[in-house]
């Protein structure tokens, strides 16, 4: 059997080296457009940031490791097209512009998502970046080493994190934000918060604008030096980054007749399969299965693209293994602050008809006397009819994320909020109060949808 796996980063990667686990005598060749293969992309922030000097610390397999296991890797080759009937694939070789055709018996799509780059005038000049693959990190880096002014443009998960790497490098650093509201994945009242409490550390060492449009570019030949936004406003910069969101790369599969799901993704069932039998896909190109509502999402996650690469494999490689979807769980830093969420957010919760009840509490992470106290800010959402826990969402500077774990396990298991209640979360006073803020807040949330459990 001939295994073709195209793309390499997360759940290509996987894929491969499961189905070469799984599938001893099967011949594999995994194909890509990039100019490395299995490394962790979301660990580019932080090598910018300067955590470590080596980006060869950000790859965990590399082509020849995988060859030498019997998988054939092809650097710098595109996937042109799939031929389902035919079960080819023809590929562009970037180095020799050849093109030629492959056969496979199975297929597993694995081609992630890109960047979007909005449309504004001049935005092809030189230092304006995007962060996806690891060239992009080292030039990220590379061109911070010699500026002083950067300007982010998007203000989702990969903005803060890159807010954070060039602080830290210290550049002063201005972000715009179209939305009304940065970390818009986040409630409205959970997204404020999380403005208010990084304006609170600024320091005039960066600022966040909201509700700004970033409208030209302009520079020479060395590259942008000003940018100018809708309202205005005129900055001079050395670099800039767009981090205003990504979009999966579905082109090759909506071409070849593979279906594509509501949310613009590849569509796929719990075995990773599409519309075609003897192909599968995974990964960053794939939505899910959203557990909470059983609705659909796209998660671009590496998390996700690991497991969902290893159910494609096994099931190639003859198996049943099933990948059962994603609670959208997510957390980030930005500075000091850690932002979290796992579940439905109360907005969300009520586009899809729930009858919502939410609680927003503030606490101390630990004991008060403890010299590394912080607050944490915990929002639960829960059904009001039926008062099953629909999500969490945590902002602070205390541990806000293994809030948001405990919350997951309750998702899974889908506990109403009195339930919940009673869980047997630790206690030590380096660790939380005596009453953990969670239980507080489902304590409180649980005295509203059931105004009888007190009595």
């Amino acid at each position: 059997m001939k295994i073709v796996i195209l793309g390499g980063v997360a759940a290509g990667a996987k894929a491969a080296a499961k189905a070469r686990r799984t599938c001893s005598d099967a011949e594999i060749e995994l194909y890509t457009d990039d100019t490395h293969i299995s490394y962790s992309a979301c660990g580019l922030p932080y090598f910018i940031e300067g955590n470590f000097e080596d980006y060869r610390l950000l790859l965990v397999r590399s082509p020849e490791e995988f060859e030498k296991s019997g998988v054939k890797v092809f650097l710098k080759h595109r996937a042109a097209k799939i031929i389902p009937y035919s079960k080819q694939v023809l590929i562009e070789d970037l180095n020799s512009k050849r093109a030629f055709l492959i056969d496979y018996d199975k297929l597993i799509i694995a081609t992630g998502a890109r960047a979007i780059v909005p449309n504004i005038t001049n935005v092809d000049l030189k230092n304006i970046f995007t962060l996806r693959k690891l060239e992009d990190g080292i030039a990220i880096k590379n061109k911070v080493q010699e500026s002083k002014n950067a300007v982010i443009v998007g203000g989702g998960y990969i903005g803060m994190e890159l807010l954070e790497a060039l602080v830290k490098q210290k550049l002063h650093v201005t972000l715009f934000e179209y939305a009304p509201h940065i970390m818009t994945m986040f409630d409205e009242d959970m997204s404020e918060l999380i403005y208010e409490q990084l304006n609170s550390i600024s320091a005039g060492r960066f600022e966040i604008y909201r509700s700004e449009l970033v409208t030209e570019f302009s520079g020479d030949n060395n590259g942008v030096h000003k940018v100018r936004t809708g309202s205005g406003k005129e900055l001079e910069v050395d670099l800039v980054i767009i981090a205003a969101g990504a979009v999966p790369n579905v082109e090759i599969a909506r071409e070849a007749g593979i279906a594509i799901g509501e949310t613009g993704a590849i569509k796929v069932n719990d075995r990773m399969q599409t519309n075609f039998e003897d192909i599968y896909a995974c990964g960053d190109c794939v939505e899910e299965n959203l557990i909470i509502s059983d609705t659909k999402i796209w998660m671009p996650l590496g998390a996700n693209a690991n497991k969902e690469g290893r159910v494609a494999a096994i099931n190639v490689c003859g198996g049943d293994e099933r990948f059962h979807g994603v609670l959208a769980s997510a957390v980030t830093r930005c500075l000091s602050l850690t932002m979290s969420m796992t579940g439905l957010t109360e907005k969300r919760a009520k586009q899809l008809g729930y009858e919502t009840e939410a609680v927003k509490v503030t606490k101390n992470d630990k004991v008060g006397f403890m010299p590394d106290v912080n607050n944490i800010t915990l929002k639960l959402v829960a059904d009001k009819a039926s008062g099953l826990l629909l999500g969490c969402q945590a902002v602070g500077s205390g541990d806000a994320d293994k809030r948001v774990n405990t919350v997951t396990s309750a998702l899974l298991a889908g506990m109403t909020v009195n339930e919940f209640f009673k869980n047997d979360i630790t206690y030590a006073p380096p660790f939380s109060p005596t009453i953990d803020p969670l239980l507080n807040a489902a304590q409180i949330l649980n005295s509203k949808i059931n105004p009888d459990y007190e009595k």
